[in-house]
């Protein structure tokens, strides 16, 4: 196969369509793409280089209208699976009796606070608050807003390729969102820690001193640091999971200079890392805010933040804060139906075992274009080089393989600066034979590019 021709990411969006291609599809699936195009604009954009139509979901897997399954190895949203019984029936029940927000006293919302919040740990545990929005871009805007107010400095420091939101102030610290997208001038970036081509064991007190030079520009320009905030697993730097205890020394530095540390746990969090309930939890970091999303409500928009009770005291005394969708009683109810069954079913041991066996599958294919297999529990990131002492990014290959893959019917995506590493995050529900059906269709892809 000749890889010379394939696309390259779109505006900045790795795995993207190039709709300049639409005529090289079947025309039936080149007039939808068009009336979406007609009907909804042209910010919007399709995944693969031959979209993909569907029509339901059913566990770990995706249907279209011929009835052709696709196996979703990507869609972290529904972690429990596609139209998973219990959330469908909480939901539909709670719909049935009511949906309103939360300006009424009402217990299902405050159950659910009370039985999360002890599983962060720390000081969030002991004298925690939870705050509901509808998006993880909500939560890391609040959050951003409450650590801004709390120090008084607006400064906010982030990994070099960060993915944070859509909304005005998070998509002002979201570099992966394009070179075209710009960043706040109180935007500071530190490198990603690259455990595949830097000292693990220094990483640490690497980033801690990128941290440091940056809140001293920071505080040279007037801003100071009101945060530091980072996905627990670098998901759009190239997902990276060690070392354990990493962001220790750089939040030592943050505190130092009067900053807050934000966790963002909206695509580590609810079990992802299979070893903790909540990625920081690996990292070596008691944080002050938590933001959470997408696999919260296994695909019904609910997400929040947990924080410390010192840290939102004078946010809550000078300011309020009121969502009126967020923490609805629906939400809540599929919120409530996807924490319990993670726990009831024992999602986290399952994703350590399917996780890594994802992960010796694909170091046992010994293909030379792959230069590292990495990750922690369902999130796995496998990176291809042209070159083993170089290390030089093979975009080629990885868009190559998606797209085959795609094909062959199953989803994943790419990731990184580079656009060369395979992103697999499957839910927390896979087993032996969607690892069995991933790992050969991957082998297969590689065999024919």
């Amino acid at each position: 196969m000749n890889t010379d021709t394939l696309d390259k990411p779109v505006i900045g969006m790795v795995n993207g369509f190039d709709p300049s291609k639409a005529a090289n599809l079947d025309p039936a699936l080149a007039d939808r793409i068009d009336r979406r195009s007609r009907l909804l604009g042209p910010a919007y954009r399709l995944f693969y280089q031959e979209p993909l139509t569907v029509d339901r979901g059913e566990g770990a897997y995706l249907y279209a209208p011929d009835g052709r399954d696709y196996l979703d190895a990507y869609n972290n949203v529904v972690s429990l699976g596609h139209a998973h019984p219990r959330v469908v029936e909480a939901v539909s029940a709670q719909m049935g009796k009511l949906c309103t927000h939360t300006r009424y006293v009402q217990d299902g919302i405050l159950d659910l606070a009370e039985e999360m919040l002890p599983t962060f740990g720390g000081q969030i545990a002991a004298n925690g608050h939870m705050m509901f929005t509808c998006t993880g871009s909500e939560a890391n805007d609040l959050a951003t807003r409450i650590a801004m107010h709390k120090t008084g400095k607006r400064g906010v420091i982030i990994t070099s390729e960060a993915y944070h939101g859509t909304s005005h102030l998070t998509a002002g610290y979201s570099p992966s969102l394009g070179t075209k997208s710009p960043l706040g001038t109180w935007v500071r970036r530190v490198s990603a820690p690259d455990s595949y081509r830097r000292d693990v064991e220094t990483l640490g007190a690497q980033m801690a001193a990128e941290v440091k030079a940056q809140i001293e520009d920071l505080e040279r320009h007037g801003d100071g640091i009101a945060c530091f905030i980072a996905d627990s697993l670098f998901s759009s730097d190239g997902i990276y999971s060690d070392p354990k205890g990493l962001l220790a020394p750089v939040a030592e530095v943050v505190r130092a200079h009067g900053g807050i540390m934000i966790a963002d746990e909206v695509q580590s969090g609810f079990g992802r890392s299979g070893e903790a309930m909540w990625g920081y939890q690996r990292l070596g970091i008691d944080p002050e805010i938590v933001t959470m999303g997408k696999p919260m409500g296994n695909g019904f928009p609910v997400a929040g933040i947990a924080v410390r009770h010192d840290v939102v005291a004078p946010f809550g005394q000078d300011l309020r804060y009121f969502n009126t969708f967020g923490g609805n009683t629906v939400a809540i109810a599929a919120a409530r139906a996807v924490f319990d069954t993670i726990r009831e079913d024992n999602l986290l041991a399952n994703a350590v075992r399917m996780g890594d066996a994802i992960r010796d599958g694909l170091r046992s294919l010994k293909d030379e274009r792959i230069g590292d297999v990495r990750g922690v529990g369902m999130y796995v990131a496998c990176e291809f080089v042209t070159d083993h002492a170089t290390k030089t990014h093979d975009a080629a290959t990885a868009t190559a393989c998606v797209n085959l893959m795609r094909k062959k019917g199953v989803l994943i995506s790419s990731t990184g600066p580079g656009a060369n590493i395979l992103k697999i995050r499957p839910p927390l529900i896979f087993d032996s034979s969607h690892v069995d059906r991933l790992l050969s269709t991957v082998e297969a892809a590689l065999k024919e590019i």
